[in-house]
């Protein structure tokens, strides 16, 4: 299957308007059953941007690892979370928001127009922001967030994944597989589960029935 190929179009368009430094933010993990929400700002040098960046859906493991050690080495990277208490309660939209602004704020030199995945801006922006459907697709810089953002997330649910055997995080990234759904079934919510996703609730809804 093709890939998408983005270009740096709209970061131009966005100098040629007088803008100075443009970050693209992407955010992954709004439908898992566990784990943070994490999204990325990064801001491309021009002159060192890595070679293959796309949309991290369109790659493979390997690729994505070596593009994210591209990326950070050569670019204004931050990463931010929202997490699962936060996601509980405000909401998972509202919580990738509250990442991405994290992460945009973050940066080590203040972007003033950020080109941000999706339909909506968060509230609140401190700079000049446009939202850009399918913008990994598009956007050189929205791409490099989420292969960043991608990896970053990866990387933590491997890590508790060793905490927490049983529900296959290192391989489902917290998403609601059957090893996943099994794993809840068999050993209960952890305190990284989405309280507030209706698979988890629903276990939790029956361990209060059985004990009540």
């Amino acid at each position: 299957m093709p890939r998408d190929i983005p270009t740096f179009a709209l970061e131009l368009a966005a100098i040629a308007r007088g803008a100075l430094r443009v970050a693209g933010i992407d955010e992954v993990g709004r439908g898992p059953l566990a784990g943070p929400v994490t999204a990325a700002a990064v801001r491309l040098d021009p002159d060192c941007i890595p070679q293959g960046l796309c949309d991290s859906k369109q790659l493979g493991r390997a690729e994505r690892e070596r593009l994210h050690d591209e990326i950070v080495a050569c670019a204004d990277v931050c990463i931010a979370h929202a997490s699962v208490a936060e996601i509980d309660e405000i909401n998972i939209l509202n919580a990738a928001h509250l990442a991405m602004t994290r992460a945009l704020e973050g940066l080590a030199h203040a972007a003033d127009h950020a080109l941000i995945d999706g339909n909506r801006l968060p509230p609140g922006l401190r700079c000049g922001a446009e939202a850009i459907v399918k913008g990994d697709c598009k956007s050189l810089s929205i791409s490099a967030a989420s292969i960043v953002a991608k990896v970053c997330r990866d990387r933590l649910m491997v890590d508790l994944a060793q905490q927490f055997p049983g529900y296959g995080w290192d391989t489902n990234a917290g998403y609601g597989t059957r090893a996943h759904l099994d794993g809840l079934k068999r050993h209960g919510v952890t305190p990284h589960h989405r309280r507030s996703f209706a698979p988890v609730h629903k276990i939790l809804y029956q361990a209060d029935y059985i004990t009540s």
